[in-house]
């Protein structure tokens, strides 16, 4: 057995003493404590994403995305304690002072990292009274952290700032002044929304969260009625331009038709949406499909688009003399979203001409 030593060997001693009454509410204490924490923590928003500290020239502020308020946009946060250490050089005795001084008082208390009077009279109403300075605490795993909006950054720093370009500052808080000038300057060319995201990763999410709004805007849930989409014109441009016949009083057109509809119609409506579309695809038993792909678009954004891009592409059919030269200019107009297609085998090296 490892005996203690140090701290732990001290704490044993201590333990041994007291009586087992005393040990008994000591831990009673300590496990009503633990039960407060936890259901404090159960309320509050949690961390999505905490990857990197913020990196601003040499200096290391921590930063998250946290749960958005009533399942709403996911928040980016600086916390209090990394905004002070970065401008303060830590949670300043004088600064906590005077934002207990505040509470006390029954005045909203300002961060540690506002807390000097010398800034008092550069912090104007609104600011205070507005949601920037509004502290959000939020649950890391087990701990409770007091952040702030992380556009309250380059805010603060305006502030150190003009209290400095108006001599309010003390000797001794001119190296702070600095170093928010330091900060303003690192935040000159780019903003703090990109560099929270880059820190924490959600740079890489937020693509995958547009393309979700997207595909719920143009995709509906339940399959919509059939009604005819494609005009005559349409498939007439299509027929001409590969040089083939167009059948007068028949809907059959050959089965490939298909593959092109999807390359020059679908393709261009949104990102995601062939892709989405082809994947809510009924199929029957021999595994054909048993709608059309239109009657899942959405009848107030998804349907307007397909109409659109229907003229669209009709008209550059019309202005056009050849299948390749059609492409061409509805590549260059209306270009296709990126998304691999794959084409049938007899029309993956497509001359435009009939087959």
């Amino acid at each position: 057995m490892i005996e203690p030593t140090g701290k732990a060997r001290g704490g044993l001693a201590r333990a041994e003493a007291l009586s087992t009454e005393r040990r008994k509410e000591i831990g009673q204490r300590a496990a009503a404590a633990r039960w407060d924490q936890s259901e404090r923590l159960a309320k509050l928003p949690i961390v999505l994403l905490a990857k990197d500290p913020l990196s601003l020239a040499g200096i290391q502020i921590p930063c998250a995305i946290i749960e958005g308020e009533e399942d709403g946009e996911p928040r980016r946060v600086l916390s209090e304690h990394g905004i002070a250490t970065a401008l303060l050089g830590g949670r300043s005795g004088a600064s906590k002072r005077l934002k207990k001084a505040d509470a006390d008082e029954g005045r909203a208390p300002l961060p540690v990292f506002l807390a000097p009077g010398q800034l008092k009279e550069f912090v104007n109403r609104d600011l205070v009274s507005g949601p920037l300075l509004r502290p959000i605490e939020y649950a890391d795993g087990n701990r409770v952290v007091t952040g702030y909006d992380a556009r309250v950054l380059p805010v603060v720093c305006e502030i150190w700032l003009r209290a400095r370009e108006a001599g309010a500052l003390q000797k001794q808080q001119l190296d702070k002044a600095q170093k928010a000038e330091i900060l303003m300057r690192a935040l000159a060319h780019i903003g703090i929304i990109a560099l929270v995201d880059e820190a924490t990763g959600y740079q890489d999410i937020r693509p995958r969260d547009a393309l979700a709004r997207i595909l719920e805007a143009f995709v509906a849930k339940e399959l919509r009625p059939w009604v005819r989409k494609f005009p005559p014109e349409y498939y007439k441009e299509i027929f001409r331009l590969r040089g083939l016949h167009f059948p007068e009083g028949t809907v059959r057109r050959p089965q490939y038709f298909g593959h092109l509809t999807n390359d020059i119609v679908y393709r261009r409506l949104a990102p995601g949406v062939w892709k989405e579309l082809k994947e809510r695809v009924d199929k029957d038993e021999r595994w054909r499909p048993k709608h059309r792909l239109h009657q899942r678009l959405t009848e107030n954004i998804g349907d307007p688009r397909l109409q659109k891009v229907l003229t669209q592409v009709t008209t550059i059919m019309q202005l056009s003399n050849a299948w390749p030269d059609f492409k061409e200019k509805l590549d260059r107009l209306v270009p296709a979203y990126n998304e691999t297609m794959q084409l049938p085998f007899e029309i993956s090296s497509d001359d435009g001409k009939g087959l």
